[in-house]
């Protein structure tokens, strides 16, 4: 039984080194066939191992069994949960191809001047970004003064806008 406890620890400290040290330890297996992506990554691997190691010392355990069937046990259970962390990694990674949003997607939107404006000059402006209020520098060829309603004309920098008054 002390084996298979021991796996199942030996996994449990892979995975936590897996997440403490992310892509560092994954770093060292590049030399392999393939790298350690996708179905055989760390987490996957820490998963299998400790599925393997705590369901055969519970197999062991509390039946009659011998090592052999433990461990056959042990590798089913182990198989199961690499697989399931394997698919949850990959739902996990799915949402990557969304765009960020970017200072271009503000023109044409609404702000308040937080630090006043002078002409030719910069001050600050609060606009909202994907929901999320975000302060800007803002620049107008005007003197604009705080607490003015402002329009983005366009995005000079990534922290910095174009802004006109609005005209009510």
């Amino acid at each position: 039984m002390g084996w298979f406890l021991g796996l199942g620890i030996a996994g449990l400290v892979l995975l936590a080194l897996s997440l403490v040290f992310d892509g560092l330890l994954e770093g060292v297996f590049d030399g392999l066939s393939g790298g350690l992506d996708g179905f055989l990554s760390l987490p996957v691997i820490a998963g299998f191992l400790s599925m393997l190691g705590f369901a055969g010392a519970i197999t062991l355990g509390t039946t009659g069994l011998g090592a052999g069937a433990a461990a056959g046990v042990g590798v089913l259970a182990g198989a199961g949960a690499g697989w399931l962390t394997w698919k949850f990694s990959r739902v996990l990674m799915r949402d990557a191809d969304s765009d960020a949003p970017r200072g271009q997607d503000l023109v044409g939107s609404s702000g308040i001047v937080v630090t006043g404006i002078p002409a030719g000059g910069y001050g600050e402006v609060l606009v909202h970004l994907g929901g999320q209020p975000a302060k800007f520098a803002a620049k107008s060829s005007a003197p604009i003064a705080r607490g003015t309603e402002v329009w983005v004309e366009s995005a000079l920098t990534a922290t910095s806008l174009a802004v006109r008054p609005v005209e009510r």
